[in-house]
């Protein structure tokens, strides 16, 4: 007996992590693929965005002027500046890398044509966090020394010394390896499983439609949430690059006090 159409139909196969690896554009080099060729990019596209907007800096500014002003006002005043405190000033160009790279990484997972964020493969996130790892334990050990730091670590003052036991390792554990993992798994988890999210809804209306007449109502159902994803998305990719910045200020901040 000859089967109709949709139902010949082969099985919906959901998105999964395999779908986010790419081969190469070109050749067998992994520097070929997608999630680096977006990164790279990136660079290009901030580089070239910043040096434009300020080449001809004006008292009354333009809007692209304005624009390149507004993000760095924000995370100079806004997490600089409010994070560190006084000393904040030497730290602004760190903060605003790392806040222009991780946003504009994120969002591209909701540009048309490119629709990967690159942050969600774990090895870009663990990259720059490396990076805020070594500066704010150089930061502390420049200031205070090896010895005094790792002892405000491990050993606040006013706990009962039975309980250092306990606390030491743990607060060494938080500093070392705690702190940096969560910092990275914070922005991977979030791009990944939102972009996953988008993956589902549209792939699934993609096939909801080639089915049955009445399935086909569904099929919008599950664009349209697609399309309202993408707008929260775009809000979650935002505040995502916003906290990795505040978390890196206030590791650097922790690492200046005399205390902590």
């Amino acid at each position: 007996m000859l089967l109709a159409p949709h139902m010949a139909q082969p099985a919906f196969v959901p998105p999964s992590s395999a779908d986010f690896f790419f081969n190469p554009a070109f050749g067998n080099s992994i520097l070929a693929t997608k999630p680096v060729m977006l990164l790279l990019f990136s660079v290009i596209l901030i580089t070239a965005f910043f040096t434009v907007s300020a080449r001809k800096a004006a008292i009354l500014p333009s809007r692209l002027q304005f624009s390149g002003e507004l993000i760095y006002g924000f995370v100079r005043d806004g997490i600089g500046r409010d994070v560190i405190g006084e000393e904040f000033q030497r730290f602004v160009p760190f903060l605003f890398a790392i806040f222009t790279f991780v946003l504009t990484n994120n969002l591209f997972g909701v540009v048309p044509f490119m629709q990967f964020p690159t942050m969600s493969h774990i090895g870009f996130p663990v990259s720059i966090t490396i990076f805020v790892y070594l500066v704010y334990h150089y930061v502390a050990i420049k200031k205070k020394g090896l010895g005094r730091y790792l002892k405000e670590m491990c050993f606040m003052p006013g706990v009962p010394k039975a309980v250092y036991v306990i606390l030491a390792p743990v607060e060494f554990l938080t500093y070392f390896a705690v702190r940096p993992l969560t910092l990275a798994m914070r922005l991977f988890g979030n791009m990944f499983a939102g972009h996953l999210l988008l993956l589902l809804f549209t792939l699934g209306g993609e096939y909801m439609l080639k089915s049955a007449l009445f399935v086909k109502f569904f099929a919008i159902l599950s664009f349209g949430l697609a399309i309202g994803l993408s707008f929260f998305e775009m809000g979650i990719q935002c505040l995502q690059a916003y906290i990795f910045t505040l978390l890196a200020a206030l590791y650097i901040a922790g690492a200046l006090a005399d205390e902590h």
